[in-house]
């Protein structure tokens, strides 16, 4: 039985759920992380189609439904807080539409899978891989603080800014896309009543200012919500690692905008939880080279906004790790299989986000957000297939294989 020890780079939704597989079916994962313990923060994750089947065979379905965020749907307001088109959970199915049934924090839903590993996973925190050196039997890896160590196989599960599709692939610009705008997230405490929707409050844009949407989701715990910021920003020059530049961008574009906000942004300053990403793509010709391979955003990142990411994470794992049970640990054979089973779902989530579109949360004018408030108000008329053919039906591409009757324990 070859290629046991695999390195999973990223402690994340997609590097826990393949440590999970992985232990499963007899490998031994290692996770190296480089926050210093599970990390916290980052926006509400859906689970959507394909991916429930893979926590309902993990087992978590009941983890994760104590941990869903209560929701009613997604609501469009004016700056007095009324209505002026909303979408409720029943029109689109449980895993389409913009809020899914089963949506969650990031923060719960890794805890939950980290809960699920940690007892029998060796976690390596507060690193990261410095080098990397493939030969014909394994990997060898250098990293920043721990001992250098050789694996079998190597995993990027390191999101879009993927080190070790740098360190094996290549450059960043290479394969990341860029769609042109930004999403800015943290927590607050709100006396805004949500009554469980998520409200979404959208500026238009005008002569040379584009549009752009500030929104409250309520969260789990009363009086707390996520507060959730939509722009564009030309050239968007900021350093990934500077919370406090990324901060000003987001208070610059939202300190003039109306209805609640001027009550919810200046919190952006204590907000421990502080998320800021550009929306962006990735796209790789292939994701494995010799013996590393990447999975989830740092390999097919579908965009933060798509709402998509998670299950294909979340399948990606299930697949990666079964194919490699079902090849016998035949590296080759595997990846290969990996990449062929994924790939159309990759196609059809990444075609979905880009042509989806965001001109919804930035429409260019009043008129157009006019538009959009008519479009919404219809859907709930038109018929369901039609409705729920979006979503609904990219994360239902793949069917999952049974990889336990190929797995040796």
């Amino acid at each position: 039985m070859e290629n046991r020890d695999i390195l999973v780079s990223g402690g994340g939704i997609a590097g826990a759920a393949l440590a999970y597989w992985l232990r499963r079916y007899g490998f031994r994962p290692t996770v190296v992380e480089r926050s210093p313990a599970p990390r916290t923060g980052g926006h509400a994750v859906d689970i959507r189609g394909t991916a429930r089947q893979v926590i309902e065979r993990m087992g978590l379905v009941d983890e994760v439904r104590k941990a869903r965020i209560p929701a009613r749907g997604m609501a469009f307001i004016n700056d007095k807080g009324k209505h002026t088109a909303s979408l409720g959970m029943d029109v689109f199915g449980p895993s389409g539409g913009p809020v899914a049934e089963w949506a969650l924090l990031r923060t719960d839903l890794a805890r939950i899978l980290y809960d699920a590993i940690r007892d029998d996973v060796e976690y390596v925190f507060d690193d990261a891989i410095t080098r990397v050196k493939q030969d014909a039997d394994g990997v060898g890896v250098t990293f920043g603080k721990a001992e250098n160590r050789r694996f079998d196989l190597l995993v990027g599960a390191d999101g879009v800014h993927s080190g070790v599709r740098r360190l094996a692939f290549g450059p960043a610009e290479r394969f990341v896309r860029d769609l042109n705008s930004f999403i800015a997230l943290y927590s607050v405490e709100t006396d805004v009543d949500l009554d469980g929707w998520q409200l979404m409050f959208t500026v238009p844009g005008r002569a040379g200012r584009p549009g752009r949407t500030a929104a409250l989701r309520p969260l789990a715990e009363p009086g707390r919500a996520l507060a959730a910021f939509f722009f564009r920003e030309d050239g968007g020059g900021f350093n990934r690692r500077d919370s406090t530049a990324q901060k000003q961008v987001v208070v610059r574009h939202f300190e003039d905008a109306g209805w609640e906000v001027p009550g919810f942004l200046p919190k952006i300053w204590d907000a421990p939880d502080f998320y800021f990403d550009r929306v962006e793509q990735v796209h790789l010709d292939t994701w494995s080279d010799n013996r590393t391979v990447l999975l989830g955003d740092a390999a097919y990142c579908a965009s933060p906004m798509s709402g998509i990411g998670t299950s294909l994470a979340l399948v990606g794992a299930y697949m990666l790790a079964g194919e490699l049970s079902k090849a016998d640990g035949d590296h080759r054979t595997a990846l290969a299989a990996y990449e062929t089973g994924m790939r159309q779902f990759v196609d059809r989530a990444q075609e979905f986000a880009r042509t989806s579109g965001d001109g919804g949360l930035m429409p260019g004018s009043h008129a157009q957000m006019w538009l959009r408030n008519q479009s919404v108000r219809a859907l709930p008329l038109l018929p369901r297939r039609i409705v729920g053919r979006g979503l609904e039906k990219v994360a239902d591409t793949v069917v999952l294989d049974d990889y336990t009757s190929h797995a040796h324990h």
